[in-house]
């Protein structure tokens, strides 16, 4: 499992080119059907566009697919999907829906739009780190609770819950890459007495 940047959650922008009216739209998306059906369901919402151009990149199969949707070859769908790519994204799909204002804007005029609304709608979107983690469980007594607490913060753990009866249960996720040492750390810090459960693995954003 490896780090990588996607979108966390849908956008949506829009800006005005020479009377070209450009709406960018960025998706956090993990498989081809799921891409298609939003890009599906904003051709419908969209439908007396003049231009629905799209680009997406998925991590599972390294898919990359785009299309100028009627713009000159090379104008729309490659611009935006080149925005993803060089910004590392995966598991995204841009959006950009054109209405036409009147006046051409030429092949470089063009790329600019689209590039220009890809990224508004990207950064809109926010991108993330999706971090692998590792899902663990701590049991511990009411004493220790407090020491415990304090050194799943120092290391940057994102707690899931805690569950307090005759004793205390922590589940948290720790950085996979920094789980070796982190065991042998909390070791020490117990003098052995306690041990980390370790379960699945699955991936954060940070």
């Amino acid at each position: 499992m490896k780090e990588y940047l996607t979108v966390k959650k849908i956008s949506n922008t829009e800006f005005t080119e020479k009377r070209s009216r450009f709406i960018g739209a960025a998706f956090p998306v993990t498989t081809k059907e799921e891409a298609e059906a939003i890009i599906s369901e904003t051709k419908s919402k969209y439908w007396d566009a003049k231009h629905n151009v799209y680009a997406y990149i998925l991590r599972e199969g390294n898919i990359k697919r785009f299309t100028d949707d009627g713009e000159p070859q090379g104008t729309a769908g490659m611009p935006v999907l080149d925005v993803i790519d060089k910004k590392g994204l995966v598991d995204v799909l841009v959006i950009v829906t054109r209405y036409f204002g009147g006046v051409l804007l030429g092949t470089g005029g063009l790329v600019h739009a689209y590039s220009h609304s890809a990224s508004l709608a990207v950064d809109e979107a926010e991108i993330i780190s999706m971090t692998p983690v590792t899902e663990c469980e701590i049991v511990c007594d009411y004493s220790f609770y407090g020491t415990i607490q304090a050194f799943l913060n120092n290391n940057g753990c994102k707690e899931i819950e805690s569950e307090f009866e005759d004793n205390v249960k922590l589940n948290f996720c720790v950085k996979s890459d920094i789980i070796d040492r982190f065991e042998k750390d909390f070791i020490e810090l117990c003098n052995g007495k306690l041990e980390i459960v370790k379960k699945n693995q699955k991936y954060l954003a940070f």
